[in-house]
């Protein structure tokens, strides 16, 4: 039996590595947040969800199919905890009886039918969940699942498995047959079946004629009870190794169908917290990498609903042909969370997920990478800008055409002209290689360069803001402009600043030394 919840026709192995950017991917897309939700507090789940999504699907089909089971688990929430709650109880199980790990045939062969005793009662219970609830369900891969549960696992299956599982504990002794060899030791010892023929109370009683010939041990034989225990062990060796083996391979089914349903029990996780929030999410179309496709309604960062107090503003988008996106704008206006948005959206779509909008298009990306603005070196082994660098270089090293590469203030550690002039040629090499890019930047001259040698392929979003300088966190089309705005951030320290009474900066830097020189920075923040 297979559990196949998450690919048609194959397993999901939850073994294999983590992209090598999965730790970029974490950080500068902040899915902690949302992880955290699907799991509950639970470890495992935490880490079944974070290698389901960072391991996402590049066929169409493949998504529709999961995007299916995933619509069966909504309309089905507590059939799905259920059989989640019947999968890690038989895990639990399996864990608390012992004997396999024992040396000894007889130890094991007990230790085996325990687990299958235990294993097969789960199995019932997942049975008569197909039987209850099997109809309500849609998709293909549910149906595939209640059915082998229905057909492979019917009453004849379970009388039959209980039956064996009676005789293995050999309540009425141990049957089995031996050869002599040629030295008169016992060879080719067999288990055989009990015959079930009872002895009568004559024959106990040494009354009557014997039905077969016997011998019993002395209590004080420890030589004679070893002996004995030796034959018991070769007759039931083979049977012990088949026991074990059975319980194993039913315990990895109840693995995987743990693992598999424990993604949608994080979706039902993640979908719940949404509701409660007045998120509304649907379901996205997945596109062929090529022609470029991206397009949305109201698409909202996820991890920011997760941890926002108070609502969260959308954003559309239709970049549809244009494979480049260039965002700018005021300082604080929503625009590496568009990004953010954009990155945690393409990966919720792949992994077969729901996305926080009303609606998104796009195309299938082979890998998503992130080269988002870090924090100064505290061991001062490099600068910003080779740090930079090293991570672009990483990213050349592993990236394809049909990939996906989000930028926020990069190489904005240096100068503008130079860090413009690296920002264009590493963008244009990209686009040359059929790669997909979303930059976020307040170099305007970088922005500028591609209004004018790709305007074509490239959309353009500005961060709106007011007359009077608040912002709506919403994107709109338009042209770059030479600043971001970063007075406004100025006066409202300043504004602060002004409230109370002038003091004099000394050399050694007092408080509202300090808090002047902080204005100025963020005065500085304009570029142009």
């Amino acid at each position: 039996m297979k559990a196949h919840l998450l690919f048609v026709n194959q397993d999901f192995d939850f073994g294999a590595e983590l992209p090598s950017n999965h730790e970029d991917l974490v950080q500068d897309l902040e899915l902690s947040a949302l992880l955290q939700t699907m799991s509950g507090g639970d470890p495992y789940l935490y880490d079944v969800a974070l290698r389901v999504m960072l391991r996402g699907l590049d066929g169409r089909e493949a998504i529709r199919y999961r995007q299916a089971v995933l619509a069966d688990c909504m309309a089905e929430p507590d059939v799905v905890r259920s059989m989640y709650a019947v999968a890690t109880a038989a895990l639990d199980d399996r864990r608390s009886v012992w004997g396999l790990s024992s040396r000894f045939p007889r130890s094991i062969l007990a230790g085996a039918v325990g687990q299958l005793e235990a294993l097969v009662a789960r199995l019932q219970e997942l049975r008569k969940i197909a039987d209850d609830h099997g109809a309500r369900f849609r998709s293909a891969g549910f149906a595939a699942l209640f059915s082998s549960l229905q057909q492979d696992l019917d009453d004849e299956y379970f009388q039959t498995v209980n039956r064996h599982l009676r005789q293995l504990r050999f309540r009425g002794g141990i049957m089995l047959s031996a050869q002599l060899g040629r030295d008169n030791s016992g060879v080719a010892h067999v288990l055989r079946a009990p015959n079930g023929a009872k002895v009568g109370w004559k024959e106990r009683l040494g009354l009557g004629p014997r039905s077969g010939y016997s011998f019993t041990i002395p209590p004080r034989d420890e030589a004679g009870a070893e002996a004995l225990a030796d034959l018991a062990n070769r007759g039931i060796n083979l049977v012990a190794d088949a026991a074990a083996r059975s319980a194993e391979h039913i315990s990895s089914y109840f693995t995987m169908l743990c693992g598999e349903l424990g993604f949608y029990v994080g979706c039902l996780n993640l979908g719940d917290r949404l509701a409660a929030l007045g998120q509304r999410v649907s379901f996205p179309e997945p596109h062929p990498p090529t022609p470029h496709v991206r397009r949305s309604s109201q698409l909202c960062d996820t991890s920011l609903v997760l941890q926002s107090q108070t609502p969260v503003i959308g954003n559309d988008l239709d970049a549809d042909g244009k494979p480049l996106v260039i965002i700018t704008g005021a300082n604080s206006g929503g625009k590496s969370t568009f990004l953010r948005s954009v990155g945690i959206a393409q990966i919720m779509m792949q992994c077969g997920m729901f996305v926080t909008a009303e609606s998104y298009h796009a195309s299938l990306s082979g890998r998503i990478f992130t080269h988002f603005v870090r924090q100064e070196d505290t061991t001062m082994t490099s600068g910003r800008l080779d740090e930079e660098l090293q991570r672009v270089s990483a990213i050349a090293d592993q990236i394809r055409p049909g990939c996906l590469v989000l930028f926020n203030e990069s190489f904005s550690s240096t100068n503008e002209r130079e860090g413009s002039e690296i920002g264009r040629h590493v963008v244009e090499a990209l686009l040359d290689a059929g790669i997909a890019v979303g930059f976020v930047t307040h170099q305007y001259t970088l922005a500028a360069s591609f209004s004018e040698r790709r305007p074509e392929s490239t959309l353009f979003l500005r961060a709106e803001r007011g007359p009077d300088g608040q912002r709506s966190y919403r994107l709109i089309e338009a042209e770059p402009l030479p600043t971001s705005f970063g007075t406004d951030l100025y006066d409202q320290i300043g504004g602060w600043l002004d409230a109370r009474p002038p003091v004099e900066a000394s050399a050694g830097g007092t408080d509202d030394g300090r808090v002047a020189g902080m204005a100025a920075r963020h005065a500085d923040a304009r570029t142009g």
